[in-house]
């Protein structure tokens, strides 16, 4: 599928809702408060591409390929990026909701989630070396045979990650939270 070049084009306070983002391949576009909540952009190339103060919530990201996309202060509430196009996938996600989300089986090396919120997201099985959870909450996200060596946890909070069922080969936590580590083992850290 041949598909349209937008090159360096800045969309503001645009609604994708009812008249939805033309199918295309979009590169170092800026995209600033713009709404694409419940919509679908399935198919379509984000390369090198920023989003900030945009709402995601519920889109269709079937086949999507986001390389080198930024999301800064958005709101991304129940996307399952494990639709997405994996081939060259690189995200940033600052100041971001994410929760209810899932990168189910996805390989997200490298990404970095700065002050976001994760609860109740699906890493299930996901290849996740060395992510960077800085200032992030995970309350009630799921991690389960995910490979996070050199992932670094040091300022995240509200984590519950099993050892015995992920690979944490160098991963990085600190004295505040290594009892997310343990609460699969019922122990009492006082």
């Amino acid at each position: 599928m041949n598909l349209q070049l937008i090159d360096q084009q800045s969309f503001k306070n645009e609604y994708f809702t009812s008249l939805l983002l033309p199918k295309a391949e979009y590169t170092d576009c800026t995209f600033t408060h713009c709404t694409f909540e419940n919509s679908d952009i399935s198919n379509i190339n984000f390369i090198e591409c920023n989003f900030i103060d945009c709402n995601f919530s519920n889109v269709n990201v079937v086949h999507t390929s986001f390389n080198d996309v930024s999301f800064t202060d958005c709101k991304l509430l129940g996307v399952l990026f494990q639709y997405c196009n994996p081939f060259l996938l690189s995200f940033k996600f600052v100041n971001c909701i994410l929760n209810f989300s899932s990168f189910y089986q996805l390989k997200i090396n490298h990404t970095q989630f700065l002050n976001c919120k994760l609860q109740q997201v699906d890493f299930t099985e996901a290849e996740a070396k060395h992510v960077l959870f800085k200032d992030c909450d995970l309350n009630g996200s799921t991690f389960e045979r995910t490979n996070m060596q050199h992932a670094d946890f040091t300022s995240a909070i509200h984590l519950n990650i099993n050892p015995s069922t992920n690979q944490l080969k160098n991963a990085t936590f600190s004295t505040e939270n290594i009892s997310g580590l343990l609460k699969c083992f019922k122990i009492k850290i006082k």
